[in-house]
């Protein structure tokens, strides 16, 4: 079902906040990735505000997402908080020695699914997840949001090739794909060509859309949740810092110290207080 005019405007109004609430941790704690981060946003925003259904952290059939690109755990640790998993308080000590949320998400942090940092091994643990919650006869859904830069890792491909065999509807990939990744333009480091051509020869169900745009985020997602037989990916075209014009496509973005300069121009566009 298409979302409200209403509802697509809180969910871009929840965007927008949780841009500032993200870049805030960022610059206070001097560390972090700003560029995947934002560009994830809608992304993570629609699922967790919106599509997954998690009753409770400990119920055995609550949709499932694996952050795989765990470099943008800030805006994952916002959903967490925005849904009342983790104190909002726990924002303010991000990355400092002995807190709660650190620079890659981890098993203590609740709401967190699984350990990610190392790139390449999501996929293979959320089809494994979407395995076993059908021996269980679970009817919940496993989400996979992968770095297109990530593509990069082998291991990610041996899950394209073996998810299909098994017929896991159950289980979507999201790719977000903003074209950067740490030092350049994806195209230039490791040229991924036509992803959406490759997942469809392992044999996934190919859906493409805007994925900084909510309404076509849920298209997409509706689309998947509809396919029986084949898992679905949902090759996301987004824009790396999305939101704040200086750092939209730029490498030098992904994992940059924010100075108090660009943290105020970075307010100034998108709203908030410096």
């Amino acid at each position: 079902m298409a979302l409200s005019a209403q509802r697509e405007a809180e969910l871009k109004e929840l965007c927008r906040k949780f841009r500032i609430e993200v870049l805030t941790a960022i610059y206070k704690a001097q560390s972090g990735h700003p560029g995947g981060s934002l560009s994830v946003c809608e992304i993570l925003t629609l699922l967790y505000q919106e599509r997954m259904d998690i009753p409770a952290l400990d119920d055995p059939d609550r949709d499932r997402l694996i952050l795989c690109k765990g470099h943008a755990a800030p805006m994952l640790y916002m959903q967490l908080a925005h849904r009342g998993f983790i104190p909002a308080e726990s924002m303010d000590s991000l990355r400092q020695i002995d807190c709660l949320l650190q620079g890659h998400p981890t098993n203590h942090i609740p709401g967190v699914e699984m350990p990610s940092g190392p790139l390449g091994i999501g996929l293979s643990a959320a089809q494994g997840m979407a395995l076993g919650l059908r021996l269980n006869s679970s009817k919940a859904r496993v989400y996979a949001v992968l770095g297109d830069g990530e593509l990069d890792e082998g291991c990610v491909w041996e899950a394209a090739a073996s998810a299909p065999k098994y017929h896991l509807d159950r289980l979507c990939a999201i790719v977000d794909l903003n074209g950067v990744q740490l030092d350049g333009k994806t195209d230039d480091i490791m040229p991924l060509r036509d992803v959406g051509a490759k997942f469809r020869a392992f044999g996934w169900h190919v859906i493409e859309c805007d994925g900084n745009d909510i309404a076509a985020l849920d298209e997409a997602l509706d689309e998947a949740v509809a396919t029986k037989g084949a898992p679905s990916v949902i090759v996301a075209h987004t824009v790396k810092g999305k939101g704040v014009s200086f750092m939209e496509g730029q490498s030098s973005w992904h994992g940059k110290t924010i100075d108090s300069e660009s943290y105020k121009k970075a307010m100034a566009e998108l709203g908030g207080e410096n």
